[in-house]
């Protein structure tokens, strides 16, 4: 049996044999073109992790046993009596990256387009929001631009922010084997710790914490210094002239004092990035998680942009997503402040998806996102919250605070796969999970690849796909006819032909091509990257090779970061 792996977003394809035996054997797809049979060790002990000790094996109301039925009935029963009394405003979901798209999709339908408000955000919040933010502002989508084969041709690879050797080993398994076959690439990790990344590294930049927009606003001086602006880009580019006069004050002088690193080691990295044509920058959380992480990204995207290394082979801006589904909860519009199928809430964009929906009602602005969620429950304005597939008591900042919200709010539910955690012990309803081998459905990994994740064993106890947790839930509020799936081939497909729906090119994100698929189709789909369309009927490797963005103009922007002023050095 192939299925994919849970762990992180690099997305690796698995093959499961024995699968019905005590003890299944994992090894890596070799087939699976994220890893080619490569494994980690975490991937490699799959295995071990299917067992039923600690699962969640049946429904609990007060942590008493009941029924699947009655469990659900509650569940709806205390939604409906909190909207009553205090309007669907004082709801909220918080899901995870670790759901299944099918089940992003059900949760943010059920809460924007029949609940009316967008009050669900997950965990992926804490890691990919910066990364979405920098996309759309420079793009005007949340498009990563590479892919994996990349690193097999690029001339320079730079990590910054990123200690792929331990969050992305089996990635970073494949850079080390690129640079064996072609030393003359050249690696640069840009990090305040000398990491296990440095392993093979040419270059390493100890810069400050916090540093990197400096870095790359002197990179963008470097390049208009240097003759390493491709002046083909430029009519495709927006915010020049502003960005650039932003950069003026970042010379060397002043990037060296304000990174605390030597001018000759920032001049090395500049004269690599301008010199060569393939250059690939991966980053991740020491880029994202920082109060200047959104500025952090599109300092990075600048200087590929107006480089013009971008939508090429062995080349462009990639940000490494830390969780196995991040990515394809964006798709569905699983954060607060986006709707599904890469829409925003404009007015036309509401419509769009309240007549695909044929909801009720729409929510017509952003909802409360993680941090601000999990306030508004300790003040009392969220009256009832559901969890899914995370553990934000002990995952969120301040969990203590987190505690004590949850302690304090009228009614918790938590969909899980465990029965004992630290966010179970103040659920009101747990409603058991699925977990890995027992769920069915696609995730997308961090270089816009769909893949299968298969069910290969029975579920444990009573557990249930978490899409059809929320669809009964749905159904028992009197939303029958939006949530009928019995299958997630069904929500699939759904999800598929509203991604082309009135599209017509606006949105990079469009699986069209794939929403035709019969359930058989569906099982046995192969890996494939989006956006799948008539365009491209069998994925796309890489985005904008054509210097097409998604603004309404057409053009990418550049974006001055907001930097502190420079050091400035007395002589």
């Amino acid at each position: 049996m192939k299925t994919t792996c849970a762990y992180c977003g690099v997305g690796c394809g698995v093959e499961v044999t024995q699968p019905q035996s005590a003890s299944p054997q994992v090894s890596g797809d070799t087939r699976h073109p994220a890893n080619a049979g490569r494994l980690c060790v975490k991937g490699a002990a799959l295995g071990e992790t299917l067992t039923q000790a600690g699962r969640l094996l049946h429904p609990q109301l007060h942590h008493q046993r009941v029924s699947m039925e009655t469990a659900l009935d509650a569940a709806a029963d205390g939604l409906r009596r909190i909207i009553d009394a205090h309007g669907p405003e004082a709801v909220a979901f918080y899901g995870s990256g670790q759901l299944l798209t099918e089940d992003y999709y059900v949760a943010n339908k059920l809460m924007k387009g029949f609940l009316g408000v967008a009050n669900i955000d997950t965990n992926s919040r804490l890691c990919m929001a910066s990364a979405v933010t920098g996309y759309k502002r420079a793009f005007g989508a949340d498009a990563v631009p590479c892919c994996y084969e990349d690193l097999d041709e690029a001339e320079v690879v730079i990590l910054v922010g990123s200690n792929a050797a331990w969050a992305h080993p089996v990635l970073f398994q494949r850079l080390k084997q690129a640079k064996a076959q072609r030393p003359e690439m050249q690696v640069v990790v840009i990090d305040p710790r000398r990491t296990a990344s440095c392993e093979f590294a040419d270059l390493h930049l100890p810069l400050r914490p916090g540093s990197d927009p400096a870095l790359f606003s002197g990179l963008l001086h470097w390049l208009e210094q240097h003759d390493g602006i491709d002046v083909t880009m430029l009519p495709h580019l927006d915010g020049i002239d502003t960005t650039l006069r932003a950069a003026w004050q970042w010379d060397g002088a002043a990037v060296a004092a304000h990174c605390d690193i030597s001018q000759e080691v920032i001049a090395a990295f500049y004269q690599l990035f301008a010199r060569h044509e393939r250059v690939l920058t991966l980053w991740c959380m020491g880029i994202n998680q920082s109060q200047s992480g959104s500025d952090n990204n599109n300092a990075i995207l600048n200087a590929h942009l107006l480089s013009g290394k971008i939508g090429r082979p062995g080349c462009g801006p990639f940000s490494l997503t830390g969780q196995p589904n991040a990515m394809g909860g964006r798709e569905v519009g699983g954060l607060a402040n986006q709707l599904a199928a890469h829409m925003s809430f404009t007015a036309e964009d509401c419509d769009r998806l309240q007549r695909f929906w044929r909801s009720p009602r729409m929510a017509r602005e952003p909802g409360l996102t993680a941090v601000d969620l999990f306030d508004a429950i300790d003040r009392g304005a969220i009256k009832a919250v559901w969890i899914m597939g995370t553990n934000p008591a002990v995952s969120m900042p301040e969990g203590n605070r987190i505690a004590r919200a949850l302690a304090a709010c009228p009614l918790v539910i938590v969909s899980d796969v465990l029965a004992q955690t630290d966010t179970t012990a103040f659920a009101h309803i747990l409603l058991p999970a699925q977990g890995w081998g027992e769920k069915n459905g696609t995730v997308t990994n961090s270089e816009r690849r769909i893949s299968r994740q298969r069910a290969f064993m029975p579920p444990a106890g009573e557990a249930k796909p978490d899409w059809w947790l929320l669809a009964q839930v749905a159904q028992r509020l009197g939303f029958h006819e939006g949530f009928t799936w019995t299958h997630p081939a069904a929500i699939f497909r759904e999800h598929a032909a509203l991604s082309g729906f009135e599209n017509n090119g606006q949105r990079a994100f469009d699986i069209s091509g794939l929403a035709g698929m019969s359930d058989a189709q569906w099982d046995a789909m192969k890996p494939v990257q989006w956006p799948i369309n008539a365009r491209y009927p069998e994925g796309c490797a890489r985005l904008f090779s054509d210097r097409h963005f998604y603004h309404p103009d057409g053009k990418a922007r550049l974006l001055p970061p907001a930097t502190p002023q420079p050091v400035v050095c007395e002589t």
